[in-house]
């Protein structure tokens, strides 16, 4: 079930990914997941306008080092644009570019980005067509409609496989659902069988349990983790049938990697933000949690986590 998967020639150790995380997929949390068990981990998404204006802080979003393979989220809905980003030095290190064609904030989907895309077939198709004249490998992730009793997924899937793209990600819930709410494992299913390339499913996983149902029910070749990578450091560890690491090592580790290439004042608001979730269901949490956000520097986030973790 959780096994090597190979995406048009580029090998996995295993189909259990790291979905984009916006705010949270950087260079040293990706690192830190492929370590635990991730066989495959993506940038946060990056605009392709960013890109194509010469944004900074945007091709911030885009360091890499020693992972491999590598993978990048791109948005946009601009087919040229897209296409430009692909074959642009600044995703030159990258083995797969996915495309964002899911994400349901009023503030992408405002601008016909993300899901907006799931609203105009022939855009979409020209997009991800575009890309794939990029020659780079071209995913695609999406939802499985835009409102409740929406059964796009297997049409959205065969236009993507018929416009080039190499695999897809279905995330089970519709837009308006955004990420509350039970999976539509059926639509993810109907996904699979649509198409040849490898599909794979996101959305309500927590858990082995969790994964091991969504692979049953829906045939997917693989799953993508997002929000249960936030609340437990071992859930690929889990997944994967590997054993549980202790947390305070790879957070002090993680806390040294932010500051070394963000600096101090990222580094504090980034980790306090990890150190949260890593704090769910612990005895006396809130109370922990309030003394995290009210730290100063990341020497005093270091101090309380070796007293929490």
């Amino acid at each position: 079930m959780f096994r090597p998967v190979e995406i048009a020639g580029m090998r996995c150790p295993n189909n259990v990914f790291l979905a984009p995380l916006a705010g949270y997929t950087d260079y040293p949390f990706r690192s830190a997941y492929l370590r635990l068990g991730a066989g495959l981990a993506f940038t946060e998404m990056v605009s392709a306008k960013g890109l194509h204006y010469g944004s900074e802080e945007t091709k911030k979003l885009l360091y890499c080092g020693n992972e491999t393979p590598k993978a990048v989220q791109i948005f946009g809905s601009d087919p040229a644009i897209m296409r430009e980003a692909c074959e642009s030095e600044a995703l030159a290190p990258f083995d797969l570019v996915d495309v964002n064609m899911g994400c349901p904030m009023r503030k992408i989907v405002s601008n016909g980005e993300g899901s907006a895309l799931m609203e105009n077939f022939p855009l979409a198709e020209k997009v991800i067509s575009e890309c794939v004249k990029s020659g780079k490998r071209i995913s695609v992730k999406f939802r499985t409609g835009l409102k409740k009793g929406d059964r796009l997924a297997a049409e959205f899937a065969k236009l993507c496989e018929g416009a080039g793209a190499c695999m897809v990600t279905v995330h089970g819930r519709t837009r308006d659902m955004i990420y509350s709410g039970e999976p539509d494992y059926k639509e993810i299913a109907r996904a699979k069988r649509a198409v040849k390339i490898p599909v794979f499913a996101n959305g309500g996983i927590f858990s082995r349990a969790d994964a091991e149902r969504m692979m049953e029910l829906t045939g997917a070749d693989g799953i993508m983790i997002a929000r249960a990578a936030l609340c437990d450091l071992n859930i690929f560890n889990e997944i994967t049938g590997r054993d549980p690491v202790p947390v305070l090592p790879e957070f002090l580790r993680l806390v040294e990697e932010e500051r070394s290439l963000n600096g101090e004042k990222f580094a504090l608001v980034f980790t306090r933000k990890i150190a949260a979730f890593y704090l769910k269901g612990r005895e006396g949490a809130a109370e922990k949690r309030r003394k995290f956000f009210e730290a100063k520097s990341t020497e005093e986030v270091v101090e309380l986590a070796r007293e929490y973790f």
